[in-house]
């Protein structure tokens, strides 16, 4: 085998790595660029006061009907939060990561809630999208 063979082999073994890396570090840059905006200046402050939120705080409780699947309730913890899903199984999800507040997850199964929307993933079973 040809040194560029391996090299292409283990080039596409870790293209998902760079991809997930890619979008994280992503996430991660628009929120280190807010964060500084916000402390900039006080004519700054003054205009990010004056900015309505834009999503609403999460209730501890909530239930999310998710069309003909069913529907989701979510406890939400701060740090975690606890799902009972469509067909009744009980999942803890821990803050993904720690310090996040609206992305939540573990093993196969994830959930991202955003305003009233929630995006469930559960084990083997395709995503499902659920209004508050």
């Amino acid at each position: 085998m040809t040194s560029f063979r391996i090299a292409s082999r283990h080039l596409f073994r870790a293209l998902p790595l760079f991809a997930i890396l890619a979008t994280a570090s992503a996430c991660v840059a628009q929120q280190t660029q807010a964060n500084t905006q916000a402390q900039g200046s006080a004519s700054g402050a003054a205009a990010l006061a004056a900015t309505p939120a834009a999503e609403p705080v999460q209730p501890r409780m909530a239930t999310y009907k998710c069309g003909s699947d069913g529907t989701i309730t979510v406890e939400n913890r701060g740090d975690s939060v606890h799902v009972v899903s469509t067909d009744g199984e009980e999942v803890d999800l821990p803050a993904a990561p720690v310090t996040q507040r609206s992305r939540y997850g573990a093993g196969a199964d994830a959930i991202v809630i955003e305003g009233r929307e929630a995006l469930f993933m559960h084990g083997r079973h395709p995503p499902i999208t659920c209004m508050r």
